[in-house]
């Protein structure tokens, strides 16, 4: 029914989960359960044996806040890759059989555990085609699943990166005008800032600010580097074209193209952000 086929993108697109009916089947008849809940998620069993990839970095932040730029940046450093956005957690595994959920169960696993089997398989495949060390992940979206991430991988990383909320909404509105009015964007916007906010007061990590990032590259790439533990590399600075620009997977304009460091957009007049925005600029200061 549309209806259900609604509620259920609406539920996807703004908590990552979905309903289905008890026993649904898809056009093949193989039983696929709904994305696991979130009781069965847990952490590994045995780190050593569960994981292959070691202390992966999780940049969260929201939508249209500089991420790709970050990401460029740290991908050019000798030790660190960073593709494109990869969008793990959407990656799901489903029991085709009721033998087959039997099978795993005998071995200690649930659904979430086998998710989190794929999603470190996928990274660290990636990696190791690198050749690198350490593994960036950029996706903005993640923020809504940073519980779920923490938990996959005790020894995760996260780099919290932050802008205006009000120029995070204007570029949201200037990346498809034709999706979403300048209110709807920032409306959107907020939900991403919402989570990256919660992921803020659970996680330890490290907080950058875009309009530092721009305005003084060096300075923060070195207290990244320094979080993460690597020597910084002035190649970081200079970055080049990224090898992925594609909408959908990261910023595609021409900004990001450029290669280098580009200046960041003037603060907006206080005057003018969206009374739904402005709680959250006092929280992350950017109004007293």
């Amino acid at each position: 029914m549309n209806w259900q086929r609604t509620v259920n993108e609406a539920l996807v697109r703004f908590t990552g989960f979905q309903l289905r009916r008890a026993g649904a089947s898809d056009s093949a008849g193989v039983v696929t359960p709904a994305v696991a809940a979130e009781g069965l998620v847990r952490p590994p069993a045995d780190p050593e044996a569960d994981r292959l990839l070691r202390a992966p970095v999780f940049i969260l932040s929201p939508v249209r806040s500089g991420s790709t730029l970050l990401r460029a940046m740290l991908g050019a450093h000798s030790l660190l890759h960073a593709p494109h956005e990869l969008h793990v957690r959407r990656l799901t595994v489903g029991f085709g059989t009721s033998l087959s959920k039997k099978a795993m169960a005998a071995l200690g696993h649930n659904q979430a555990d086998l998710e989190h089997l794929l999603w470190d398989r996928v990274l660290h495949r990636e990696l190791v085609r690198s050749g690198k060390s350490f593994i960036v992940e950029k996706t903005p979206a993640n923020a809504f699943a940073f519980q779920r991430i923490a938990t996959c991988w005790p020894d995760a990383r996260f780099v919290f990166l932050l802008r205006h909320p009000a120029s995070i909404a204007a570029s949201w509105h200037e990346a498809s005008p034709e999706k979403r009015t300048s209110g709807e964007a920032a409306l959107d916007a907020l939900r991403y800032m919402k989570a990256v906010q919660r992921a803020r007061r659970a996680l330890a990590g490290l907080t950058v600010r875009y309009e530092d990032l721009t305005a003084d590259p060096e300075a923060q790439t070195r207290r990244i580097c320094d979080f993460l533990a690597v020597g910084w590399e002035p190649g970081m600075l200079a970055y080049g074209a990224p090898e992925v620009v594609s909408k959908g997977l990261g910023d595609w304009k021409d900004k990001i193209r450029s290669g280098t460091v580009q200046p960041g957009r003037d603060l907006p007049d206080p005057d003018t952000i969206p009374e739904v925005l402005r709680p959250i600029c006092r929280i992350w200061g950017y109004l007293p």
